[in-house]
């Protein structure tokens, strides 16, 4: 039985306790299971399929299916889950979060509960952070699935549409979250439902969630079309941007917002030759020079990009990996691409976009796994209904995390780090330096060069050579440099699988971790921290800080500063409050990013709530409902409208008079009618009138078109209206979200504000959408 006795609390004391109990019955099975010949083991997935179909739950059959699975995995793979991994596959079915350390096996952890809810037959999403890693555990866990008749398919980048439906269409599918998120809003563009590749959000188990479900969850995800565009104005901005002084523009790097002063402004009227840079027809120009303004100063080359191939690609900063197809919006990344004087990239307007947390709320059920997400739980279970369970680990941890060594200057830290990795070094005890950029892993290799100790580099420009760097990391004399990327989804094994060297290696202490700094969340440290130690490996960690670190200088306070100005650069720092600043700057910063990520929820939950009523009624259309009744709702819908909009009572001596002119001139234009013959009409009668004549007209139409052609047709022009209307009016919303914080400083609450205008904007669009939709139907 596993031990309780750690530093869990209460609520995960009760459930851990209630898991092992469920545990103990699965182990109460094993004997009889393993009884069972291959071919009677098999049958079980066809025996439980049938159960469910007969009226019995998922949990009904969960101890049964666990213990089978668990047998299928010794037998197929030689592995055989732990109690405590059985424990973290029994958090995930329930669509909670699993917090297990580095090295505890969360591969093997999610076996379990995707064979369970795979046999519903509504098919398991399980979501990865790269291709790298999708590819890799489909392939490892595929022969299991397969041995008990489940199929598994994976999602890759430029996979073409038919091969991903297929893969869509397995039992099991592996892929990342940012193939799942456009795969949803593309599905959402087609024109025909043949095109659609996914099907129902079932069930979804999310690998390294904090890093999918928080770290990128500032930003969402956004399917982009190119606009026809000159590169000149983007060349002239950035040409403009270089001849300014640091009088010319305020710079606040803690908010990271730059604009440009009076003498800015008047600079850049006197080189753009024009009287007033802020008139309205000069806007254009405007946002030109503020792009450039932001790519020359906040964006920094090898920290937010990197150039590869003549291309920049954006650099995530909590993966440190670059994110494929992505681009900074609004003509940033064609600003960055002129600073960096490669080939301009067609600047692009916004087609569809979804945040992750609106994405991911729409499976059935979610869960995830990670090695660090407590930090995080009052964020999950608000916005996501999960909570975090700590999972005890199979063995003891061995590793020591060492205090922090803090200096006062930057030079001094990194003379500290290298000569301590050369110390370690000189035993031959591997060792992994993180560092938080591409910048700094560039530094610290240059610096080791220098002393001539042999190492490589891990970092988002030679990505694709990760699995091999990593697989060498844990090696004698080993010296790896990383960014961040290398704290996520690939154990470090000591010794690379020679025994021999693994005793060695342990005998000098395992893995020493160096940290160069720390980064702007705890998790991202903890990460790093557990890249040592794994299944009860020993292992060493410690950080090294300067006051001169980023996190310092703009959230630990101005005392730190002050004390710091006090202090020698070479000397170690060994001040109580200096140290405990460390841990206050990142929750500082933490608190911060939480108020961002909460604030782009609120903005998308509104647009969440149009883009559903949209979607929805596509998907109608897309799988060829009553096409026909959705047109005369639409008609008698417009009818009613012009009818109150145009119809004017007239008081006259004989009594009220109804006045229908700009009624009937609207009506005409709309439904294409040459006469509308309605002047004896009664008022009471007039909406039914006018849509039994445009029904009239409507079926002269389809008398001589043909009803086949019509469906096809009506189907056609509704996908495109709404389409077309759509992408303007979330372009629009973009920009609305950028204008309203303003609203904010007349102390009102902008969220409020644009929750009201994009409502009265999304009405218009609605009633814009159904004239355009009529139009062209009756333009034949």
């Amino acid at each position: 039985m596993v031990k309780l006795d750690d530093v869990f609390n209460v609520a995960d004391k009760k459930e851990l306790k209630e898991l092992n109990n469920i545990v103990d019955k699965i182990d109460d099975l094993e004997a009889n299971i393993s009884q069972l010949s291959d071919k009677e083991l098999k049958l079980k997935t066809n025996e439980f399929k049938k159960r469910l179909e007969s009226g019995e739950t998922l949990e009904d059959i969960l101890v049964e299916a666990f213990a089978v699975i668990r047998e299928a995995s010794k037998r197929v793979l030689g592995m055989r889950q732990y109690r405590v991994q059985l424990i973290g596959g029994l958090v995930l079915h329930r669509g909670n979060i699993a917090e297990m350390k580095t090295g505890e096996g969360k591969t093997l952890v999610g076996v379990a509960p995707v064979y369970l809810n795979a046999l519903t037959g509504n098919g398991v999403h399980v979501v990865t952070v790269n291709d790298y890693l999708a590819k890799r555990d489909k392939e490892i866990m595929e022969p299991i699935y397969n041995f008990m008749g489940l199929t598994v398919g994976v999602i890759l980048h430029g996979q073409d549409p038919l091969e991903r439906k297929l893969q869509y269409q397995c039992d099991i599918t592996y892929g990342t979250n940012n193939e799942y998120g456009f795969d949803y809003l593309k599905d959402n563009m087609v024109m025909d439902k043949q095109e659609t590749v996914q099907r129902e959000l079932n069930f979804a188990i999310v690998d390294e969630i904090d890093s999918i479900l928080i770290d990128e969850a500032r930003t969402p995800l956004i399917i982009s079309g190119q606009v026809d565009q000159d590169e000149l104005p983007f060349r002239l901005a950035n040409i403009f941007i270089k001849m300014l002084l640091p009088e010319d523009y305020i710079y606040d790097e803690k908010d990271k917002t730059i604009s440009l002063t009076e003498l800015g402004i008047k600079k850049a009227e006197q080189f753009y030759k024009m009287d007033n840079l802020m008139d309205l027809e000069n806007m254009e120009t405007y946002h030109h020079v503020n792009q450039a303004l932001r790519a020359d100063i906040l964006m920094t080359r090898d920290v937010d990009y990197v150039v590869r191939e003549g291309k920049v690609e954006i650099v995530d900063e909590f993966t440190g990996r670059v994110m494929e197809g992505r681009r900074f919006s609004e003509g940033l990344h064609q600003a960055i691409e002129a600073k960096e004087d490669v080939e301009i990239q067609a600047e692009s307007k916004t087609l569809a976009s979804i945040t992750y947390q609106n994405y991911f709320r729409m499976y059935n059920k979610l869960s995830g796994m990670t090695g660090t997400a407590k930090t995080e739980e009052q964020e999950f279970e608000s916005t996501y209904k999960m909570s975090v369970i700590q999972i005890p680990t199979n063995k003891p941890i061995q590793r020591i995390d060492l205090e922090d060594v803090i200096y006062k200057g930057e030079v001094a830290k990194f003379k500290a780090i290298v000569k301590q990795i050369e110390k370690i070094h000189q035993t031959g005890q591997p060792i992994l330096a993180g560092t938080a950029s591409v910048e700094k892993s560039e530094i610290l290799s240059y610096l080791l060069d220098l002393r001539g100790l042999p190492h490589e580099v891990l970092n988002a420009k030679n990505d694709e050579k990760e699995a091999q760097i990593i697989a060498k990391a844990g090696k004698l004399n080993a010296i790896t440099i990383a960014t961040n990327m290398a704290g996520r989804g690939t154990d470090i094994s000591l010794g690379a699988g020679d025994k021999d060297e693994e005793e060695k290696i342990k005998s000098l202490g395992g893995l020493y971790v160096i940290g160069t700094e720390k980064h702007e969340n705890r998790r991202i440290d903890n990460q790093l921290k557990g890249r040592a130690g794994r299944q009860g490996d020993p292992g060493v960690s410690q950080f090294y800080v300067s006051l001169e670190d980023e996190l310092m200088r703009l959230y630990a306070g101005s005392k730190v500063q002050k004390i710091g100005e006090k202090l020698e650069d070479n000397t170690v720092i060994d001040n109580k409050y200096i140290k405990k600043s460390v841990e206050t700057a990142q929750k500082n910063l933490e608190s911060k990013n939480f108020g961002i990520r909460k604030e782009v929820l609120k903005y998308d939950d509104v647009i969440n709530k149009q883009r559903n009523l949209i979607y929805k009624d596509r998907k109608k259309v897309l799988l060829g409902e009553d096409i026909r009744s959705v047109i005369k709702g639409i008609e008698k819908s417009v009818i009613k409208e012009a009818f109150e909009k145009y119809v004017k009572v007239k008081e006259t001596e004989e009594g009220i008079e109804y006045i229908t002119d700009d009624y009937k001139k609207y009506i005409k234009e709309v439904f294409r009618l040459n006469e509308l013959e309605i002047d004896n009409v009664d008022i009471d009668t007039l909406k039914d009138i006018t849509y039994d004549i445009v029904q009239s007209k409507y079926q002269e139409i389809e008398d001589r078109k043909g009803n086949s052609y019509m469906r096809d047709y009506e189907r056609l022009v509704l996908l495109k209206v709404v389409d077309s209307y759509w992408v303007d009016h979330i372009d629009t919303l973009d920009q609305l979200q950028k204008t309203i914080t303003l609203q904010a400083i007349g102390q009102k609450d902008p969220v409020k504000e644009y929750t009201v205008e994009a409502f009265d904007m999304f009405e218009n669009i609605n009633r814009n959408i159904n004239v355009e939709i009529l139009m062209y139907l009756y333009e034949q």
